[in-house]
């Protein structure tokens, strides 16, 4: 069992990862203003002409569907608003620094990544069912796409110890998070806890990444975002989209539904339309595995 010694180098990992642009820092402060307009967010933005292209490259995708080639970054915020852009611009970041940073060790990393996708496409079209503001559904797409990121350094400095973390997991039929645990000492919403401290990301990101194998002990705002991952989780298992070394997930609360408010049986008629956001949201790792 690696231990201590496994976790001094996943945190060693973590810290020598890329930072985070300093415009998303930038990003992330001043859209933390209620004031804040869509003038001050291109102003920001801007600052990044890389990023800036990324962004308006996805605004401008399938994903979004708009009928009119968007140029102009303000009219983009104003259009979607400042919320969706922030989350679009921080999804970019973090998929820059992560997506095409590992290969085949432990994990698939194009089967993992694909499980991603569904999980955030899936959040979203529950939020959608919710009937949440349009403002705030990407922040469902993004917690369900970054959620395991914390597999990520335990892939890559521990593949041989996560390897016998899956094995475990299937011998004993058990959630990886579990045998993770019990082969590792560590957890991947530890590992992905300590990607969020090093990238001070905070909110429903932060809080997906943390709490999805925890939900009963979260007590912050954004309990619903955890659900819905929760859920989408569930089904990307389920139905084998993607895989995340995972073969004996938890399944989510008896009661989630009702938190969430929404049909248990609506899970049952989404797989056509799944396929075809993942296909849209596809984007995001594109624009990833190229930077």
């Amino acid at each position: 069992m690696p231990g201590p010694d496994g976790q001094r180098r996943v945190r060693e990992y973590i810290g020598s990862m890329p930072s985070l642009p300093t415009t998303v820092a930038k990003v992330l402060e001043v859209c933390n203003n209620p004031r804040t307009s869509p003038v001050d967010l291109d102003r920001v933005i801007s600052l990044d002409p890389v990023l800036m292209g990324k962004v308006l490259k996805l605004i401008n995708s399938a994903y979004y569907g708009l009928p009119n080639q968007v140029t102009s970054l303000v009219r983009a915020i104003i259009m979607l608003g400042v919320n969706t852009v922030k989350n679009l611009a921080l999804s970019t970041a973090v998929l820059d620094r992560l997506a095409d940073k590992a290969g085949f060790r432990a994990l698939n990393m194009e089967g993992f990544w694909r499980h991603s996708l569904c999980v955030g496409v899936v959040a979203k079209m529950l939020a959608r069912k919710k009937g949440v503001e349009s403002q705030r559904l990407d922040e469902y797409f993004a917690a369900g796409l970054l959620h395991d990121i914390g597999k990520i350094p335990l892939n890559n400095v521990l593949s041989e110890d996560y390897v016998k973390a899956m094995g475990l997991a299937d011998r004993e039929r058990i959630p990886l998070y579990a045998a993770e645990r019990q082969a590792i000492d560590m957890d991947h919403a530890e590992a992905g806890g300590m990607i969020a401290d090093a990238w001070h990301l905070d909110g429903p990101i932060a809080d997906a990444i943390r709490f999805h194998h925890s939900i009963p002990d979260y007590e912050g705002p954004n309990e619903q975002i955890l659900l819905a991952v929760s859920v989408a989780d569930h089904y990307a298992n389920r139905e084998n989209i993607g895989f995340s070394g995972c073969l004996y997930p938890d399944k989510p609360a008896p009661d989630a539904w009702e938190r969430l408010g929404v049909p248990k049986a609506w899970l049952e008629d989404i797989d056509a339309a799944v396929a075809a956001e993942i296909e849209k949201a596809s984007v995001f790792l594109k624009g990833a595995a190229k930077a």
